[in-house]
């Protein structure tokens, strides 16, 4: 069994990288909540236009879908895939029931935010992307497709040896994955901003 596949340097890496930036995303949000929190009227340095805004994310109920802020889910974890990153780096070896766990954590938080997507895209409360979630939707798609990719590769998914050695040359295609899904959220995107400016005109017209 080759080096890469005992132990996944890249995948390790790509893990830190993607919790830096979600906790940092996280982080920023959070502040925001408590800037929005003293003052509602306040100016919030996400706020960049009408369409383009954090503040209207915030206040809503789907900011706060379990009862409290959604940054703070954030803010703990994306700590968890800085720490399998380091400790993969570092040499560790983790059982099979620990890679279905962090597989099922990833996996909430996929479908976390492709729930928000579809809400700020076509919720009518909101209608509004904001810049810090599209940078935690950034790093968190190429971290699904990687982590499923990899928990085939490692056994935990399947224990085909045939499998484990396809998941293994499928690693490499996660940048096209990702790139393709970001373009299906950016047609979205585009389709319902036409939408919207269809239903602005109608208005006036």
């Amino acid at each position: 069994m080759s080096e890469q596949r005992t132990r996944p340097v890249f995948y390790a890496v790509w893990l830190i990288i993607a919790g830096v930036v979600g906790w940092w995303a996280a982080f920023q949000l959070t502040l925001d909540k408590f800037i929005q929190l003293a003052n509602p009227d306040a100016d919030l340095s996400c706020n960049v236009s009408v369409m383009i805004q954090c503040g209207k994310n915030l206040g809503s109920w789907q900011g706060e879908v379990f009862g409290f802020p959604n940054p703070i889910i954030g803010l703990a974890g994306w700590m968890a895939p800085i720490v399998v990153g380091v400790a993969v780096l570092a040499g560790a070896r983790f059982p099979r029931w620990f890679w279905a766990t962090f597989g099922a954590g990833i996996l909430f938080a996929f479908g976390l935010v492709c729930w928000l997507i579809a809400q700020s895209l076509y919720a009518p409360n909101l209608g509004v992307l904001c810049p810090w979630c599209m940078l935690t939707w950034a790093v968190t798609i190429p971290t699904f497709f990687a982590t499923v990719v990899h928990l085939f590769r490692n056994g935990t998914l399947s224990r085909s040896e045939k499998v484990q050695e396809r998941a293994g040359r499928l690693m490499a295609w996660v940048p096209l994955a990702t790139i393709l899904a970001y373009a299906v959220v950016i047609l979205l995107a585009q389709l319902r901003g036409l939408d919207l400016l269809g239903e602005v005109v109608g208005m006036i017209f």
